[in-house]
């Protein structure tokens, strides 16, 4: 499976999960006039746009490279990644927030909060099925990486906003439970207050990490450590080649640029050397199909 169809599958089953309950917390919010519930329903609601700005970056990172962009549109995708990183800042965490402070001082106690409840438990079902279907997809992708370390070097930006995105949720529902709970066993609605706050607070934590990751892919992040060695192993193993003196490697979204500055083995002809390099290039892109670019610069000193 292709790294940008595991995504675009990952997306499709936040996106569906996402949707539905979105809804069905505003309606709970509304009824039982949770603070908490209602952080919850902004935050479901932006996750449905956010998941809808990846796919409009998964499409356009597919365009083809063109004279203003010749290598390409791939990094489109880390670039809607990071929107979406503000958007969970402001929209999910300060609105949060700013509700739970607001409650703490206006609060009219919780209606109906049974309703809460159930709401929050179907809603937990259903953020751990578009999680475990986001696990999946990462599973096909990280083959037998163990989940924090391809959390720590994965250049997919977008299958980890998923990942974010859907263990905060799960999260922040469990936060907004505990609150409802408590306030229903205390009959004091500061509790649902706090919970707000909580919500806001983690989701905060979450797109600064998001950000903080996106950023290294903006400004021109290597490849992953694993794939960089590959490279390295591949050309080193190549017998027209005698000496690597550089390897440079950088994400262009699904597709991966590579410079290298290499002693080359002698021959009797400049041709000979041509098609040596040539075939080297060749190999390289039969060998790891995600690189794209290849800048092939032969020379006797480092």
């Amino acid at each position: 499976m292709s790294h940008q169809s595991a995504s675009a599958k990952s997306i499709l089953f936040a996106l569906t999960a996402n949707l539905g309950i979105a809804i069905t917390k505003t309606a709970a919010a509304i009824i039982t006039g949770s603070g908490a519930m209602l952080a919850e329903s902004i935050h479901s609601f932006a996750d449905c746009g956010n998941q809808g700005l990846l796919f409009l970056g998964l499409r356009k990172s597919k365009k083809k490279p063109d004279q203003e962009h010749p290598l390409g549109y791939g990094k489109e995708i880390y670039f809607w990644s990071f929107i979406v990183a503000i958007i969970l800042f402001s929209m999910g965490g300060m609105f949060s927030i700013y509700e739970g402070v607001h409650k703490i001082g206006n609060h009219e106690g919780l209606r109906n909060p049974v309703i809460a409840i159930i709401v929050l438990v179907i809603s937990m079902v259903l953020e751990g099925s578009s999680l475990y279907g986001c696990l999946v997809q990462v599973k096909k992708v990280r083959l037998n990486m163990p989940l924090w370390k391809w959390v720590k070097q994965s250049r997919q930006s977008e299958l980890l906003v998923v990942l974010g995105e859907d263990t905060a949720a799960l999260f922040g529902l469990t936060f907004a439970i505990v609150s409802v709970l408590l306030s229903m066993v205390t009959r004091n609605p500061l509790f649902d207050a706090i919970g707000s706050i909580g919500i806001g607070v983690l989701l905060i934590l979450v797109s600064a990490f998001i950000g903080i990751k996106v950023k290294g892919l903006l400004i021109g992040q290597s490849s992953e450590s694993e794939t960089h060695k590959d490279i390295m192993q591949f050309l080193q193993g190549r017998a027209e080649i005698e000496k690597i003196f550089n390897l440079i490697t950088m994400q262009m979204g699904p597709g991966i640029m590579v410079a290298v500055k290499v002693k080359m083995k002698d021959v009797s002809s400049v041709d000979q050397l041509i098609a040596n390099i040539n075939t080297c290039e060749a190999e390289l892109k039969r060998h790891l199909p995600s690189v794209q670019w290849i800048f092939f610069e032969p020379d006797i000193t480092e």
